[in-house]
């Protein structure tokens, strides 16, 4: 085995929890830095003492995948309950399911169609004038239609990016799937489930390794990278140089919390799509645990806003121009000695929990194979 080796991260969320342990088994020493006083970051779950609901603090995370690998690795460190995500959608005062699929389309326009038919009607709504879409909206515009987009995504997206969706790439919209079938599946993927502990449990057994030491309430700095041999940043990367050229911008999330006796809307996820509703979604926790049976409930409002100086930052925000700061940053980051930028803030882009944890293997099976590497003559 090679000489043992010294390295530093910043937090204790997937990215960093997955490449520690990597490390660690093949004999290397971790120190994780963690600001918070838990573990597993966003994706962060606690059970509350009074109802008994596991509650996901930060937010619902859901896992899916398709990753053969990445399912096994978090199975390895907690068994994943089945669970498949059904959201629920309030728009212009009725309820509809997500994603749009054809049961959807015959409630919403008041019809009976078949899959073939079905296929067709949109066709007909679809603004065929668009043939290359560059934002959100054409993108919607081209593909379902004005009735559908406002109904839907315009209000929604509204509220969750506080931009006009003519001003997002297309991108944003192409994960989201419209089906002419009555599958309500959110995800098309082959694996889905809940960690039966919660998120939290998991990476505390993921870091559960005599050669990693975890600190929480503790930051790691710039200027602490000279005492270890690599560094792994999964927190902002304009944070990491001081924000010296200004904030990238992010959205964070306000929850305002309620709870009640017995099943308090029926489901795990319903979106208000209405933009003169101020808040984006309500989450009920109690049904992202369909094993479990509890009398109580917990309910989250969820509100979107600018992300400021104090807050958490969870989804970085693309916009179809101006990215000229997160260029800057990024050339910087690039030439950065010593130091790789991991995660969803250290790349600045939004990425699934699988994608995370496969971004986090792929980037410290190449970090290792580098260093073994036999140097190049000069």
């Amino acid at each position: 085995m090679s000489t043992p080796l010294r390295y530093g991260m910043a937090g204790a969320g997937l990215s960093c929890a997955v490449i520690a342990r990597e490390l660690a088994e093949q004999g290397h020493q971790i120190t994780i830095f963690e600001r918070r006083s838990h573990v597993a970051g966003n994706c962060h779950t606690e059970r509350d003492e009074a109802s008994g609901v596991m509650v996901h603090i930060y937010g619902p995370h859901i896992f899916h995948t398709d990753d053969d690998e990445v399912w096994a690795l978090v199975n390895r460190y907690m068994r994943f309950m089945p669970y498949v995500n059904r959201v629920k959608a309030t728009a212009q005062g009725k309820v509809f399911s997500l994603p749009i699929n054809l049961h959807t389309i015959n409630q919403f326009f008041g019809q009976t169609l078949l899959p073939a038919e079905a296929r067709a009607f949109i066709e007909a709504k679809a603004d065929k004038s668009i043939t290359d879409p560059q934002t959100f909206e054409e993108q919607a515009l081209r593909f379902i239609g004005r009735e559908l987009y406002e109904a839907f995504f315009k209000g929604y997206t509204i509220k969750q990016w506080a931009v006009h969706p003519s001003q997002l790439p297309a991108s944003i919209l192409k994960r989201l799937p419209v089906r002419f079938n009555y599958n309500d599946n959110y995800f098309f993927h082959k694996h889905q489930g809940m960690p039966e502990e919660g998120y939290t449990r998991m990476v505390e057994r993921m870091l559960d390794h005599p050669n990693i030491t975890v600190q929480l309430g503790a930051s790691l700095s710039r200027d602490d990278v000279a005492r270890f041999d690599h560094v792994f940043w999964s927190g902002p990367v304009d944070g990491f140089y001081g924000y010296d050229q200004g904030r990238l911008p992010y959205r964070t999330l306000d929850f305002e919390r309620f709870e009640g006796d017995g099943d308090l809307q029926g489901c795990a996820v319903m979106n208000y799509n209405d933009e003169d509703v101020p808040f984006t979604r309500i989450t009920e926790h109690k049904h992202f645990s369909p094993w479990e049976e509890h009398d109580k409930s917990v309910c989250y409002r969820e509100f979107s806003r600018a992300c400021g100086p104090d807050d958490t930052p969870y989804y970085p925000v693309h916009l179809t121009a101006g990215d000229e700061l997160l260029k800057a940053y990024q050339a910087r980051a690039a030439a950065e000695p010593g130091v790789t930028f991991v995660g969803r803030l250290g790349t600045y882009r939004y990425m699934d929990m699988d994608v995370t944890i496969r971004a986090a293997l792929d980037t410290v099976r190449a970090h290792v194979a580098a260093r073994r590497a036999p140097a190049t003559p000069t």
